[in-house]
């Protein structure tokens, strides 16, 4: 690699790079010089004269990220120097820049990193096809034939590429789909954050710069945006050099390559790389020169503009007034011809996806506000707050859960509208709108954690549910005014954006020549502050911002995307929230002692770090909590010396639901035990009476089963099943059948003394019921009053028809003359405060394991419905009432024996 490098980067090809950064940052240093005067004049007349933006109703955080890191973890990545791959472990701080280690244990310990990845101005591919493609492009009039293979083959069918037009890219690849989405989320966060590197906090070198920015590209004839407006300073003017220099140096170098298609895109991808880095180190020592020049003059310039501030102002209005008599009507009547009959069409196109994305940022908040109190009503504790709250807290830096919230900006699209007005491509706004909704979603969430905080001090254990609703209905109805703030702002902004620099491309022909007689009546002492370029583009934003603010309006007076009118201003509707916002972010896992292992794991890793000599700088990195938690997927395989670590997705998280069913399933399936031969039925007999005794079953109206002692009852005794043979078992029947003539008599006793309803349930014939007859209800009820429970030990012997119709019909005429029928609920279960409720007790699993109730019950009898839902036949050992409330046989029953 090297030798290619150094072969066609000779000492020539270095003169001309360092020619041609020259030209340019002389220029943007004088430029620079410029606009940073007018940018301390604006800054300075604003301060005093004050805005009418409305004030946010979120807190805002100041330091979102402090002792964060946001994602690590193992992946595979490709090294060029010996063409294989090779397992890495990824590591990414509160920087979003990417530091790449030979393992895990090297992290651990301190280990300087084997690279790190600025993600500025990279995009993220899943595909070799979209690679190849953006490759093909880097070598004009040099294309790959059709079918050829790439110089690079993927570990696996899963790759991460990170492509940059003019610097190194770096190629990773993971073992499953499920792992290529979540880590393709976290780089595009990492490229996100990078691109956004300007800072907003800096009120007049950010100005300045962007400013000069465009008024380069400008005079060069380009008034679009620009995709390559990302990073930090130094980053975005070596991509500015990097526009004129690159094209000249492949012109040059391009035909010298030599070798098949792949090696020769693989040697201009290491010579781009190497004048890339070349041009940012030059860029960067100009830029710092530049600045330092400028804030050493800022003293003088700041007492200027303080003392002269009103003849400022006078002599910038007269020249105003005058420039405009020039330019406006030119301007009303190409703004009338070619802007107005689009603006509401750009804007429609601009308010569908980027609302769709406010409101998924509004439902994701809620949702895990709600799963929050679903786990808080069942563990209702302060540990158990802070557990959730810990967790909450950088919800807006979690690139997983966030991701669904930026897929829908990312259907922004301006087709037909990017060539009429020069814009490359959708991504800048697509970007500026993601970067807003992290910070709406980081103000929600700490404007919550601030006021769940006041209202959880000195509260108790109890009511932390209502708490929570109150204070989450709360920031809810501030994020809409805010989401609505805030998405006009971007809209406003976005048409500018969009048609200030046509308007300037179409005007300067025809104004430019004009506007250096305007300077002569500005005077020399306030030339610094005032310059005929600036008021001209003032001139012309103005005369096209009466249309889009009246688009705006329109669009929230309406309604649409829930939009707020302007003259709906909540300010200082909540006075005291504000008060809250200069207190420091709150350590919910330390303060409300939700980490009290981790903190013993770490005193333990620390005594094992110092041991080492390395501990403290290692317990610093292990307190940095990861904004993202890593799990090992069970069925993901493992990389090699390191597990492949996987981020989990919101689905990943069980919902209380979902817990509840399983739980419901395993109990109806602990309660239906499968059908057992008849071999094995006496077997079990013992151990599932002990069981079922022991635990009450629930009934269907929701009440639970008391336990009643039971009093002794002689019965006879369950002989061994492998211990019987056939004549035992002749002469055990025939005591069963006593044992069960005996229960059925005392059961008809109980009956006459007890208020037993027949619960009305429809029957349910399945094959699985009928396997599995569960017992009833009103005889186990009858039992516990009376204080009897048998427990034959042997299958009943079969009875005729007849007997079995003598016995229902003798105890139906029973019930009907001597007991009056128990009340009922409304919904036809029987009413909770009866007697026999209260009292029931289980039959004994010897009554679940009987025979079939097709063996033992005539076909043409349906089958009797227990209060449980399941089928009863007369083979539970007791008689039993059967009523139909569709068919209405009870009352035909009833009538009959009468």
């Amino acid at each position: 690699m090297g030798d290619v490098i150094s072969s066609h980067l000779d000492e020539g090809k270095r003169e001309i790079i360092t020619a041609r950064t020259g030209e340019v940052m002389g220029e943007f240093s004088r430029l620079y010089g410029q606009q940073y005067a007018v940018a301390l004049f604006n800054q300075i007349r604003f301060d005093i004269e004050g805005g009418g933006a409305p004030q946010p109703q979120l807190l805002h955080r100041k330091v979102p990220l402090a002792n964060k890191s946001i994602f690590s973890g193992a992946l595979f990545q490709y090294l060029e120097e010996n063409k294989k791959w090779r397992n890495r472990f990824l590591f990414v701080p509160d920087s979003y820049n990417i530091h790449y280690y030979e393992n895990k244990t090297s992290h651990e310990r301190g280990l300087h990193p084997k690279g790190t990845i600025n993600c500025a101005g990279y995009k993220v591919l899943t595909s070799m096809e979209q690679y190849m493609e953006l490759l093909d492009n880097s070598l004009p009039g040099v294309k790959a034939k059709a079918g050829s293979s790439p110089f690079l083959k993927c570990a696996t069918q899963f790759p991460l590429i990170l492509w940059h037009p003019y610097a190194h890219h770096y190629y990773f690849c993971v073992a499953s789909e499920k792992e290529q989405l979540k880590w393709h989320a976290v780089f595009q966060d990492c490229v996100r954050h990078t691109n956004d590197g300007l800072s907003e906090e800096s009120k007049v070198q950010t100005p300045a710069f962007t400013d000069t920015v465009r008024l380069y590209r400008q005079a060069k004839g380009q008034y679009g945006t620009w995709d390559m407006m990302c990073g930090l300073p130094a980053q975005i003017l070596a991509n500015l050099v990097m526009e004129s220099l690159l094209p000249e140096l492949r012109d040059l170098i391009s035909p010298r390559l030599k070798g098949k298609l792949p090696d020769r895109q693989r040697s201009w991808m290491l010579i781009s790389d190497a004048v890339y880095s070349l041009v940012q180190q030059q860029c960067q020592g100009q830029y710092e020169a530049v600045v330092q020049s400028c804030e050493e003059g800022r003293p003088l310039l700041e007492t200027s503009i303080r003392t002269d501030m009103d003849q400022i102002i006078t002599s910038k209005e007269h020249v105003t007034n005058k420039i405009r008599a020039v330019v406006l009507p030119k301007a009303e009547k190409l703004l009338k011809v070619s802007i107005e009959p689009y603006i509401t069409s750009i804007l429609d196109a601009l308010m569908e996806p980027t609302s769709r994305g406010f409101s998924e940022v509004r439902d994701v908040f809620f949702r895990e506000l709600v799963d929050m109190g679903k786990n808080i009503l069942n563990d209702g504790s302060k540990e158990k707050v802070g557990e959730h709250m810990d967790k909450i807290s950088m919800l807006a830096f979690h690139p997983v859960k966030m991701q669904s919230c930026y897929e829908k900006v990312e259907q922004l699209s301006l087709e037909g509208l990017q060539q009429r007005f020069d814009v490359s491509s959708p991504s800048v706004f697509v970007q500026r709108a993601q970067i807003l909704m992290r910070e709406q979603m980081d103000d929600a969430v700490y404007t919550f954690e601030q006021i769940l905080h006041q209202n959880l001090e000195g509260q108790g254990n109890d009511g932390f549910c209502k708490t929570i609703q109150r204070c989450q209905d709360r920031v809810i109805k501030k994020f809409d005014y805010d989401s609505s703030t805030v998405r006009k702002r971007f809209f406003r902004e976005a048409l500018l954006q969009i048609f200030i620099p046509y308007m300037l491309k179409q005007l300067a022909p025809s104004c430019a020549s004009e506007l250096p007689r305007f300077q002569e009546l500005i005077f020399e002492d306030f030339s610094k502050f005032i310059l005929v370029e600036n008021i001209f583009e003032e001139v012309v934003l103005h005369s096209v911002m009466k249309d889009i603010m009246m688009a705006v309006k329109e669009a929230a007076v309406q309604r649409r995307h829930n939009l707020y009118r302007d003259s709906i201003v909540l300010t200082n509707s909540d006075p005291n929230l504000h008060l809250l916002e200069d207190k420091p972010s709150i350590d919910w896992a330390e303060e409300y002692g939700a980490q009290e292992e981790a903190e013993g794991q770490e005193k333990e890793e620390e005594g094992a770090e110092q041991e080492s000599g390395d501990g403290a700088a290692a317990q610093r990195r292990r307190r940095m909590k990861q904004v993202v938690s890593m799990i090992q997927p069970e069925d993901s395989p493992e990389l090699t010396n390191e597990s492949c670590l996987e981020v989990p997705g919101v689905e990943g998280i069980p919902e209380e639901e979902e817990e509840e069913e399983e739980e419901h399933e395993e109990e109806k399936a602990e309660a239906s035990p499968p059908t057992e031969s008849p071999d094995h039925e006496t077997k079990n007999e013992t151990s599932l009476k002990a069981d079922i005794l022991e635990t009450p079953p629930a009934l269907t109206n929701g009440s639970v089963l008391r336990e009643v002692e039971m009093p002794e009852v002689k019965t006879q005794a369950s002989p061994e099943p492998q211990e019987v043979d056939e004549t035992e078992s002749s002469s055990q029947d025939a005591e069963n059948a006593s044992a069960i003539q005996s229960a059925i008599q005392e059961i008809d006793n109980a009956v006459q003394e007890a208020d037993i309803e027949q619960v009305t349930v429809e029957v349910d014939a399945s094959p699985s019921d009928q396997e599995s007859p569960a017992p009833s209800e009103e005889v186990s009820a009858a039992l516990a009053e009376q204080g009897v429970l048998s427990t034959p030990t042997g299958p009943r012997p079969e009875l005729s028809p007849v007997q079995e119709e003598q016995e229902n019909t003798a105890e139906v005429t029973e019930h009907t003359l001597d007991s009056p029928p128990p009340s009922h609920d409304e919904s036809g279960f029987q009413s909770s405060t009866s007697e026999v409720l209260e009292e029931e007790e289980e039959v004994p699993p010897s009554v679940e394991a009987s025979p079939s109730p097709e063996v033992l019950q005539p076909q043409e009898e349906p089958p009797r419905a227990g209060a449980s839902g399941g089928a009863v036949t007369p083979e539970d050992g007791a008689a039993v009432h059967h009523s139909d409330s569709e068919t209405g046989e009870q009352h035909s029953a009833k009538s009959g024996p009468i």
